[in-house]
């Protein structure tokens, strides 16, 4: 079973949850932009969490299907369309052979995720199937999608077949209550931790930072989001040597403009570490468009937990119900 690329859109790649335990190494984690789309795709179409789907952004590709095929799209609103018809999101779809996949120009968020019954069958590197782009591994071919290019879909797993045989059951809780996880607003309130350089910087930039409004810049992509806004000062220079960073991981450069680090974050970083974007706010900061207005709010480090653990458990319950009414 195949998918036919007819359009590549600005930007489409092959993720998955990350490639994890190479750092050391110095290669990247990669990984989807938004992990709670990614994995709810999956889960609609009974793959396991960390299967690979694609990642699109901003304007969509084009895609054209050689036989039936369970779909579930998140993310992102992009009016996707099925041979011209607005196609149902957050929950899974069959599209039949021949039919046309077209994602259009986002109007609510800046990345959709489509997930295949079966996954994509390409070969894992280093334990993951993530594009780096950089570096040109994982993924297809090690890059974004081309015209032309085939995507092979990997055996349907005994939970894929089952959803297909209920897809018209209204007693299977189908369609994901999204707004649970995901902030899609182009002004979200931001949570944040302080980071370990936090108290290096002058009262009024840590004060400034938590009151006035940042703006997502257009400079910003998967490896990190520049903000324009009020400037950050540290109360005296010092060196500091580079150390590890994260999803979400808040450096200030000499300019004062911070940069939230991604994605495709690099491994280690030199700049003093502001603040660290809780985890369970990274899907809806990467959700923003350029241009997007964000305003930070500092929480504690049990109150980013207790968010998390909700987030996950809701998660969990979804699963569980499906798979509940599929069986019983």
């Amino acid at each position: 079973m195949s998918i036919n690329v007819l359009h590549p859109g600005l930007l489409t790649t092959v993720q998955d949850i990350g490639r994890y335990g190479s750092q050391k190494y110095g290669v990247i984690v990669s990984g989807a932009m938004d992990s709670y789309s990614l994995r709810l795709a999956n889960i609609l179409v009974g793959n396991k969490e960390n299967e690979a789907a694609l990642e699109i952004t901003i304007y969509g590709t084009t895609l054209q299907f050689e036989e039936d095929t369970l779909i579930a799209i998140t993310g992102g609103d992009f009016l996707t369309t099925i041979d011209g018809i607005i196609a149902p999101l957050w929950r899974p779809v069959l599209v039949k052979k021949n039919s046309i996949l077209k994602f259009h120009s986002a109007i609510k968020g800046s990345r959709a995720y489509i997930a295949f019954a079966g996954g994509i069958d390409i070969p894992q590197m280093m334990g993951s199937k993530s594009t780096y782009i950089r570096a040109s591994i994982g993924g297809f071919e090690g890059r974004a999608l081309q015209k032309g290019d085939k995507l092979n879909i990997g055996v349907k797993s005994t939970l894929s077949e089952a959803l297909l045989k209920h897809l018209d059951d209204k007693n299977v809780p189908w369609s994901v209550n999204f707004n649970e996880l995901i902030n899609f607003k182009q002004e979200p309130i931001i949570r944040v931790l302080k980071g370990t350089e936090f108290e290096r910087f002058d009262k009024e930039s840590q004060q400034l930072f938590f009151q006035e409004p940042y703006t997502l810049t257009v400079q910003s992509d998967r490896m990190g989001y520049r903000l324009e806004g009020p400037s950050l000062s540290l109360s005296e220079k010092f060196e500091l040597l580079s150390e590890g960073v994260t999803f979400g991981t808040i450096q200030i450069p000499p300019s004062g403009q911070p940069i939230i680090l991604m994605a495709d974050r690099q491994t280690t970083g030199g700049y003093p570490k502001f603040g660290q974007v809780i985890s369970a706010d990274l899907p809806s900061l990467a959700q923003l468009q350029p241009s997007s207005t964000i305003r930070f709010k500092e929480v504690s480090l049990k109150e980013a937990e207790t968010v998390l653990l909700k987030n996950e458990q809701f998660i969990h319950n979804l699963k569980t119900a499906i798979h509940y009414k599929l069986f019983h």
